[in-house]
C-alpha cells in the first residue's frame, strides 16, 4: 500500500475512557485522508499502524486503521 504523506505533517493521538482524539494540521489531515482513501481501495484485513516512531508526534498513542 502506498504511504503518502504531505510534506510537513503533524499528527498527535491520545485517547481516553470510551474516546480517541485525532488532532492533525492540515498536512497531517490530507495524509490521513489519502491513507485511508489508499487502505479502503485495499484488502479486508489490510492495516496501517501508527506509532511515535515513524509518524505521530512524540507521546501519541498508537493508532492501527484496518479495512473490514
Amino acid at each position: 500500500m502506498d504511504m503518502e504523506w504531505v510534506e510537513g505533517f503533524c499528527i498527535f493521538v491520545s485517547s481516553g475512557k470510551n474516546e480517541v482524539i485525532i488532532s492533525a494540521n492540515r498536512e497531517g489531515l490530507l495524509s490521513l485522508a489519502r491513507q485511508l482513501e489508499a487502505l479502503a481501495e485495499g484488502m479486508p484485513g489490510d492495516h496501517i499502524h501508527y506509532d511515535a516512531f515513524n509518524s505521530l508526534e512524540e507521546g501519541s498513542a498508537d493508532l492501527i486503521m484496518e479495512r473490514w
